[in-house]
């Protein structure tokens, strides 16, 4: 497999286009902060430090098939030890999660007792946390959808290492900004 990644252009068309949708978050966190899939899925408002600007990667979420059954499977490890990290919560961000915030306390309140109460970010109005499939085939539809190039959401990642190098950031420190536990595998992709 070789690795794709968006150019800047084709950032700003897609970042259009999924403005307000469903999947405008995990889009934007894993174009912006590279996170993995299961990263964005993980994410919980504990993790989340507002009053430090900070923002956790500690916990991730993956989708997996067993049989004929699909199993949602919850870890509090990423993907490997450097995987852990802590990020700076940039104002865009911070903004964004202070609205999904306000948006789920509102849900609650409309819903009462049939919303579904858990930690995590990324949920339906009902307090459901998505699916990690969900994420990966609704971003195929968005791209199709706009008439943008065909890329895999892990893509995203890599749009934004090749957007960090460009703009001069040293390789090392994409390593430690996407939590790769080798240099080479940064270097590589």
């Amino acid at each position: 497999y070789i690795a794709s990644f968006y150019t800047i252009a084709e950032v700003e068309r897609l970042f259009a286009a999924i403005k307000g949708d469903s999947c405008e978050f995990p889009v934007l966190m894993a174009d912006f902060y590279g996170l993995r899939r299961s990263e964005i899925m993980g994410l919980r408002w504990q993790a989340v430090d507002f009053q430090n600007n900070l923002i956790t990667i500690n916990h991730t979420v993956v989708q997996c098939k067993i049989g004929t059954e699909h199993i949602i499977a919850a870890k509090d490890r990423a993907k490997n030890k450097t995987s852990c990290r802590s990020m700076p919560l940039v104002p865009q961000f911070r903004d964004l999660l202070l609205q999904m915030k306000a948006r789920q306390e509102k849900c609650k309140a409309l819903c009462g007792s049939s919303y579904t109460n858990t930690d995590y970010i990324f949920v339906n109005d009902m307090g459901i946390p998505y699916k990690p499939n969900y994420v990966t085939q609704h971003f195929q539809l968005i791209l199709k959808k706009n008439s943008l190039r065909t890329i895999r959401f892990h893509d995203l990642r890599h749009t934004c290492a090749s957007l960090l190098l460009k703009n001069g950031v040293s390789m090392k420190d994409i390593q430690e900004w996407l939590g790769h536990s080798d240099f080479n595998t940064t270097a590589n992709i």
